[in-house]
This record gives C-alpha cells, structure tokens and sequence, in this order.
C-alpha cells in the first residue's frame, strides 16, 4: 500500500510539473484515439420531431397554465396585473408617437412633432451637433419607409427603460450604500448578463402571453442589470473625502445622498442610463419573435424570405436609431461635467436657443395633431423616398457578389468548414457522450483547478437531462470555432493598437460603432455573401464577439508598463520578442478576459444564427416559438444555452483566476 501510494505521489509530482498545455494535449491525444473506436455510439441523438419526456411534461405545463390561467389567482393578482400595466405605459407611448389611437386615424403627435420634441430633447441633454444628429436620424426613418415601424420600436424601447431607470436607479443607489445587499445582488445581475437573451423569451411568454408586454418585460430583464451595477459603482466610487466633509458640517445620512453622493456620482449613473438604452433596443429587435411590434418584425421576415435589401433597409433604420440613442446619452454625461464650465454668455446664448426650440416644437406639435400632411411621413407608402431604391439596390449587389465572386465567398466557407468546423463537430458530436464529459471535467481540472469540477460535472448532467445533447454539443463545436476566430483576430488587431496610438484612433470609432448595433443587424451583410448557412452566423458571430475581443486586448497591452518595454527593446529584443516575450504574457489577465467575453458574445450570437440556418440549439429555439409542438423542446433548448454559456463562463473565469495566482506567487517567490 505504501509503495503504490508513494507511486502515486511520484505520479502527480511528475503531472504537476509538466505545463498544462501538454497535459490538455494529452488528453486530447486520448480523446482522438478512443473517438476511432467509439465514434457514432451513445450521442443520445434525436431527430427534431421527437421529443424526450421532458419536452413532452414542458408542454404538458405550457398546456396547464393556459387552462388555469382565467381561473388561477396566481395569475389574476400578479401576472395579469403587471401585464396590463406594463401593457397600458406601451400602448400609451404608441398611441403618442406610432399607432392611432383616441378615435383619430393617426398617433396623438405626427411625424413633424416626434422630430421636433427629439431634436429640443437632444439639444437640451447635450449639445447643437447632437441635436442636428438626431434630427437627421429621425428623419431618415420616414425616407427609408419605415417610420411606423421605428416609432413602434422607440415605443417600446421608452417603455422598458422608464420602467428599468425607475427600478435600477433606486436599487443601485442601495447598493452602493449597503454591502450586503450588493453581495445578495451580485449573482443575480451576473445570471441576468450572461444568460443569451433568447433564453428570456419563452418563459415569459408562458406567464405574460405573447406580445408587446412580454417583449418590454423581457427587455425590462436583459436591461436592468448594466443601471444597477454602474449607478452602485458610481455611488461606490465617491470620494470618502467628499462624504466626510459633509458629516464634518452636520449633513444627514438623506442630505448626504442628495446633496454629495448621487450629483458626484451623476456622470457614472448617466452611463448606465447608456448602457440600458442600448440594451433595451438590441433586445427589443430580438423581441420580434414573440411579436413585438417593430424594426425587429421586418427583418425577421426579411430574414425568413431571404429579402437582403429589405433587411439591409430595416437594419440601417435600426443602426441609426442606436447611433442616435448612443450619441444623445453619451452628450448627457459628457454634459454633466462641461455645463459647469460654460460663461455667462454661453450660458445665456443657450438659453436663447432652447427657448427658439421650444417655440418652434410647440408649433410643430400643433401642426402635426392638426394637419394630416404633418402626422403621415410625405412619400410612398411602401418603401418611402429612398428605402425602396435603396432595397433594390442592395438585392443587386448581393446578386453580382453571389453570381461573380461566389467563388471567392465559397472557398472562404469551405476552407473554414471542412479544415476546422467539420473535423471539430465530428469529435466532439459523435463521441459518446460520457467520453466528452470526461474529457470536458479533465480539460477543466488541468486548467481552472478542481474547484470548478463539480459545477462542470452539473452542467453537463442537467445537458444530458434536457435531452438535447448532440444539439449542444453541434452549438459547442460553432462556438469554440467562433472564439479561435475571434481570439485571433483580437491578438493580432488588439496588439496593433495597443503598440500604436494611430492605429487605436483608426480602428476604435469603428469597434464602438460596431457594438452599439444589435444582434439581428450582424446577419444581414453576411446572409448576401454566403446565404443560409451555419457559417453564415458563425461569421456573424466572430463579427459581433471581436470588437469586444479586440478592445480588451488592446487596453491589455497598452497597459504594460512603458519602462518594462523600453528595457526590453534596449536589451536588444526584435518587434517580435517584445510582444511574445513582454506584453502579451504581461497583459495575460486581459486576453483571458477577451477569450471569456469572446465565449459568451459568441455563444448570444450562435444562437440568433438559428434564424439563417445555423441548427443545432438555435434552430430549435426558434422553432419553439412557432411550433406548438416543439415549445417544450424550444424551452429545453433554451436552458441548454444558459448550461453551456454558465460551464464556459465558469471555466475561464476560474482559469484566470488560478493563472493570475500563479503568476502573484511566482513574483512573490
């Protein structure tokens, strides 16, 4: 007994110190090997029709509650009571701005009023460039044809953050002051923000029936958590200087919050009132698939019919919406601190400029409830002035691309499906599905630790219990070829611009124009170069996930000391050894970080793929929500995606854990 224990020991002393990478070979090494034999055994397939005992009880519940739900005071006092107010602050803000209402053929406010209010609201957040911005964007709507459609969408994305400033706000500001609190909080936001966003939808629309209600509720949960946690960091942040000179002159703990924290906090708390805005517009586009009304409608059935121009359309409408949004709040927290530097007569020239605004929103609010010309957008009723020019003209370019360069576009998907998607799919969906797990726990003992082995372990027990494991695995393999994609493109470009000041100012406009822009707008482009395929929205998805990637790998290397790069490049180290030998293992904490966010952007955007022919876990969710049959499957398949996303987001946030613990200890000794 002794000897074998000694012989053990003497074994994982010898595991311990071989790098982990050669480990993780190993035990690929062996995966490969068992897979020959193995391979097409116990995947625990299932055709799309079939469905698991699980499947079949989900629909039996989805059967239950639409039985009980007009008898039930579950639903009576609660549900059906925070549906229809959340119903009636929707239907209000569309009979404003988007849908007749009161008896009038047309909204309460027409075209011309929505434009003016827009414009004096920008102008008095922020400034005469963003208001000229907004009312350009405003405009272009109708151009475009699409200004019902962009009116619904603003309707409901005013609703979902009124709802989330009035909840977020206060709740933050709680937490910034109560540790406790901020500790009960912490998991929970953290389950809302890493949980895809498709998984929010069916649920939902079990207790809340489908609809707009749903859709804002929805929004309401994807959008809550970035106000919380930003308004409770602002809070957080004030300088303890600051506080203890107003308890030094007597102030209340009330006087103190009003009068100290929140107005040095102001700015903070206006970042995450940007942060939700956008949230809640990328959200309330996905919400078209439990029929919100909307820009999310019309590309959803652009989509669905393969229409490139029409959802080239929509989506430029929904790009310049963000862009508005964005460009609007960011105005307001940047105006937070500069209205305080403003002169007399700066100051006074602004106040005669807001008074000429509200004069002439006044007027034009009269004129668009009077006078039919002001309320329905001028143009042709399909397509405006130049959105059906502008369709035609895009359908034209993706046919040239698809007949001339279809070549080029087919190369390009073959190389990456059958060089690497193919060959990864194959090992990893046709393995049994008890060898992927023991390779999974193994790969995630050797490197995050086996503290993560356990949650591993119940990740993939509950995806062989959702009945949904070889869709899982199919979503997995995409995902992880996504992020190698992605991670290369976020070494190569984050380290560009983190070594050169140029190159950031070139390429980040781009990389923040690119993330404020909804999931849905990702497919458009791509769907016109490579049709419906799963490699469509694998492209979409490294599209969506780099600009996330990148930036933090760039901020990683732009943090390593100047003096460390300096001594390197004196010792005679070439461009290549500084970078390979310096900053990259110096910015380490940051590209794990990028490879973390990298999964999980990925893994949203794999998922919406569904919509363009992805399959696997997508597809299924998707089809839930149009077939009866498939609801209960559709639901299993939604809690497979938040599985996956909690195994991979666990897994590299406690690799990077241990890897930064290891590199403390390395530098203590």
């Amino acid at each position: 007994m002794t000897t074998l224990t000694g012989t053990a020991g003497a074994v994982r002393r010898r595991a311990g110190e071989l790098p982990r990478s050669a480990l993780v070979g190993a035990v690929v090494a062996v995966w490969v090997l068992l897979w020959i034999p193995l391979h097409g055994r116990a995947t625990l397939a299932l055709s799309t029709s079939e469905l698991s005992p699980l499947h079949e009880r989900l629909n039996d519940l989805r059967d239950a509650v639409n039985n009980t739900r007009g008898s039930s005071p579950v639903f009576s006092a609660f549900f059906d009571v925070i549906r229809e107010a959340v119903d009636a602050l929707t239907v209000f803000l569309q009979s404003l701005i988007s849908q007749p209402a009161y008896g009038r053929p047309v909204p309460l406010i027409g075209w011309l009023g929505v434009v003016a209010v827009a414009t004096l609201g920008a102008y008095a957040a922020g400034n005469l460039r963003v208001a000229v911005l907004t009312a350009a964007g405003f405009t272009s709507f109708g151009l475009l044809g699409f200004w019902q459609e962009s009116m619904d969408t603003l309707a409901l994305t005013l609703a979902a953050v009124l709802i989330c400033l009035a909840i977020g706000i206060p709740l933050g500001i709680w937490a910034g002051l109560s540790d406790r609190l901020n500790r009960l909080l912490t998991p929970v936001l953290d389950f809302m923000q890493t949980m895809p966003t498709f998984v929010y939808l069916a649920p939902l629309t079990l207790f809340f029936l489908i609809g707009p209600a749903s859709a804002v509720i929805a929004t309401l949960v994807y959008s809550l958590p970035p106000v919380v946690r930003i308004t409770a960091h602002g809070i957080r942040s004030v300088a303890p200087t600051s506080v203890e000179a107003g308890t030094s002159l007597g102030a209340t703990r009330w006087q103190l919050l009003r009068t100290v924290r929140v107005p040095l906090a102001k700015r903070t708390i206006v970042l995450g009132v940007n942060q939700t805005v956008m949230c809640a517009l990328s959200m309330v586009t996905i919400a078209a698939l439990i029929d919100a009304p909307g820009l999310g409608q019309v590309v959803l059935r652009a989509l669905q019919t393969l229409d490139v121009g029409t959802a080239f359309s929509a989506g430029l409408a929904i790009v310049i919406m963000a862009i508005v949004l964005d460009r609007v709040t960011t105005a307001a927290r940047d105006r937070v601190e500069t209205r305080y530097r403003l002169g007399p007569r700066a100051r006074g020239r602004r106040r005669v400029l807001l008074a000429g605004l509200g004069v002439g929103t006044a007027v034009a609010l009269y004129l668009s409830y009077t006078y039919v010309w002001a309320a329905y957008f001028p143009g042709p009723e399909s397509g405006g002035v130049v959105g059906a020019q502008l369709a035609t003209g895009v359908t034209d370019v993706t046919d040239w691309v698809q007949l001339h360069l279809g070549a080029v576009t087919d190369a390009i998907r073959n190389a990456i499906s059958y060089g690497l998607l193919n060959p990864l799919q194959s090992l990893i969906a046709e393995s049994p599905w008890y060898l992927v797990s023991a390779v999974v726990l193994a790969v995630a003992w050797i490197v995050a630790g086996p503290r993560i082995v356990p949650t591993a372990a119940v990740c993939l027990a509950l995806l062989v219990g959702t009945g949904l494991w070889q869709e899982a695995m199919v979503t997995l393999s995409a995902t992880l070829v996504a992020t190698v994609i992605v991670m290369a493109l976020g070494l190569v470009v984050g380290v560009w611009m983190g070594r050169s000041d140029r190159a950031d100012g070139l390429v980040r406009p781009t990389l923040d124009a690119a993330q404020v822009m909804p999931a849905f707008v990702y497919l458009v482009p791509f769907l016109g170069l490579f049709g419906a395929s799963r490699f469509t929205a694998i492209v979409a998805a490294v599209v969506f996930a780099a600009p996330v990637a990148i930036k933090l790998v760039a901020d990683g290397v732009r943090g390593v000391p100047a003096t460390v790069v300096e001594a390197a490049t004196s010792s005679g180290s070439t461009a290549w050894q500084v970078i390979t030998k310096v900053q990259l293992p110096l910015a380490r904490q940051s590209v794990t970080l990028a490879a973390n966010q990298g999964l999980i952007y990925v893994l949203s955007m794999v998922v919406v793929g569904g919509l363009v022919g992805a399959g696997a876990l997508g597809y299924l969710v998707v089809a839930g929500f149009s077939q009866s049959d498939l609801y209960g499957k559709g639901l299993a398949a939604g809690v497979a995606v938040v599985l996956l996303g909690v195994l991979l987001d666990r897994t590299t946030q406690a690799a990077a854990r241990r890897f930064d613990a290891g590199t403390r200890r390395g530098k203590d000794s």
